[in-house]
């Protein structure tokens, strides 16, 4: 009997995993309601809570599918750069990363939208799959700066992650100054490039 209820759970939080999926491909976090949810599911609205502790956790699920779609995108970035610098494989990550997110735009600005509370009881799995997309970015950042400490190197990753990502936002977003999309890549060319030394 509790193997049946198992199998029972699991298949509703499938079910609500992929409907909020949707959801949030069409219209980002916000579009994420648990009545609507319940009501496309078949399932009352405490049904929710006996699988998930709470919406937050639903999109997580979704985060990661979304991580992990990102980190195949990269993967196959990197497939036809094996041979190239350190610098263009950074090159190579970043242009992955640019097409995802204008792609994919509501389920990237998702991946950030999501409020971390201090009490978030936030997966092991999900902080692996961002680890996972650091370090394909470590390896060239090592090479890159090999007389750096490892916990600089570290820095330095996350230094450039955050400067590529704040241009593909900001140019996504249209905040502060527009940015056309077409520059969007040159931008994170001058600025790898750059700060690579390889100019």
């Amino acid at each position: 009997m509790a193997g049946k209820t198992e199998e029972r759970h699991d298949a509703l939080r499938r079910k609500l995993v992929d409907i909020a999926e949707t959801r949030m491909a069409e219209g980002g976090l916000s579009a994420l309601k648990a009545r609507d949810l319940a009501k496309e599911a078949g399932c009352a609205l405490g049904a929710i809570y006996t699988v998930f502790d709470d919406l937050t956790h639903i999109a997580l699920e979704v985060n990661g599918r979304t991580f992990r779609q990102l980190g195949r995108d990269v993967d196959g970035a990197l497939q036809g750069c094996a041979d190239a610098s350190p610098t263009d494989r950074l090159l190579c990550i970043a242009d992955a990363y640019l097409t995802f997110a204008l792609r994919e735009t509501r389920r990237w600005r998702s991946l950030f939208d999501v409020p971390f509370s201090p009490d978030l009881d936030v997966p092991q799995w999900y902080w692996d799959e961002m680890d996972r997309l650091f370090a394909h970015i470590a390896g060239p950042v090592g090479e890159c700066f090999p007389d750096l400490s490892p916990a600089d190197q570290a820095l330095m990753t996350r230094a450039l992650f955050s400067s590529v990502h704040g241009i593909v936002s900001l140019g996504i977003e249209n905040r502060a100054t527009p940015v056309p999309k077409a520059d969007l890549s040159r931008m994170i060319e001058l600025l790898v490039r750059r700060t690579t030394g390889n100019a």
